[in-house]
């Protein structure tokens, strides 16, 4: 525990009064509330606690910490270990849930195929894993499964009692009909062996607890977008689609449907959105320009990102290694960090409004 003041050190009510006037850039929390131990040995290590280890506050935060405690004298290293207080954005209440450990279930849909749904799921979810958040990502796409080559992995899920235990890669739970069934294996079932499929992958297997319950949806809104919404109680969807009208028209067509089966849509992302060229650094927007930022301002939800067009995307995903994993520094890879740091306060910002005070705002960091 944190002991008398050292040569050069602060103690914890020093620490705590060089913090109180900075605020969360987000929701103006005030940033000695989000300290919850102080630990000193050779370094000086501060816990803290934020709705989410993917909350966009928390770089600014960060800094804004060592800074305020460098001014006020602290010369020890400085260390600041984060947890995610993660709570869900719609309370299970009495309503049925076939996987009551994940607290927030999100969906990953679009209304056509072809417009890169798998790709942006898979590096959100990975992006969230590697913030420290406890991530399952399950392949709800049965007919065209693309989470096995995604990931790399080709192992069987183990059985364990009566139930199976998600493949671990990444820092991820997996689940999808592809570690199931062979790969040559044309799969034709019709409405309900799907949905008994689906059933079973939500509620005959082990998740476990998790924050964050990604789900890559088949394109289209039919029965498995119902099915999953009759068993599960889904903190949002995210709807992905390229820049260009056909694709546009269908993303009115899943906001109304995830609107009646009572699905929160948590905005929309625009993918493919324009190509940075390698010889001449122009950018060049293939699939047209803004349009899925006009959309979602048409049909009343935000433009949660704009991921561009590049080839290492496509090289990382047939390699089995998530852009964000594998060129974690590239443009494309610090875009799809953005989304997940994004969609994931838009979820604790939900949960946090049903008790947030009358009059304190709370702010989305452009």
């Amino acid at each position: 525990m944190f002991g008398k003041k050292g040569k050069g050190g602060l103690d914890e009510a020093q620490i705590r009064a060089a913090l109180g006037g900075l605020k969360d850039p987000v929701d103006d929390t005030p940033l000695d509330q989000r300290l919850e131990s102080v630990k000193s040995e050779h370094a000086l290590q501060l816990q803290l606690v934020f709705p989410s280890t993917a909350w966009e506050g928390r770089a600014a935060s960060e800094v804004a910490i060592r800074k305020a405690l460098e001014e006020a004298g602290e010369t020890r290293d400085i260390r600041l270990d984060v947890r995610g207080d993660v709570k869900p954005a719609r309370p299970q209440g009495t309503a049925q849930s076939l996987v009551p450990g994940a607290k927030n279930v999100l969906l990953f849909a679009s209304g056509k195929g072809g417009v890169g749904k798998s790709t942006v799921a898979t590096n959100v979810a990975a992006a969230l894993a590697r913030t420290g958040a406890q991530v399952g990502l399950l392949d709800a796409d049965i007919y065209g499964p693309s989470v096995p080559t995604m990931f790399g992995v080709t192992e069987r899920p183990e059985v364990v009692g009566q139930k199976l235990k998600p493949v671990q890669k990444h820092g991820l739970a997996l689940m999808s009909i592809g570690l199931i069934v062979e790969p040559s294996q044309a799969m034709s079932w019709r409405g309900p062996m799907l949905n008994g499929a689906l059933t079973q992958f939500m509620r005959d297997v082990d998740w476990g607890e998790l924050d964050y319950l990604v789900l890559d949806m088949p394109p289209g809104t039919g029965d498995v977008q119902l099915t999953i919404a009759q068993n599960l109680k889904v903190a949002g969807a995210v709807l992905v689609s390229t820049p260009q009208d056909v694709a546009l028209a269908d993303v009115i067509r899943g906001k109304a449907m995830f609107d009646k089966v009572d699905v929160p849509v948590l905005g929309v992302v625009e993918n493919m959105a324009w190509f940075v060229c390698g010889d001449c650094g122009a950018k060049h927007y293939i699939f047209s320009k803004g349009g899925a930022n006009r959309l979602a301002s048409e049909i009343g939800v935000p433009l949660l990102g704009e991921i561009p067009l590049e080839q290492s995307t496509r090289e990382a995903g047939d390699a089995g290694v998530p852009e964000v994993i594998a060129h974690p520094e590239s443009g494309v890879a610090q875009a799809f960090d953005k989304l997940a740091h994004r969609v994931a306060t838009e979820l604790a910002v939900s949960a946090a409004k049903q008790s947030v005070k009358p009059g304190r705002g709370l702010k989305i960091i452009q």
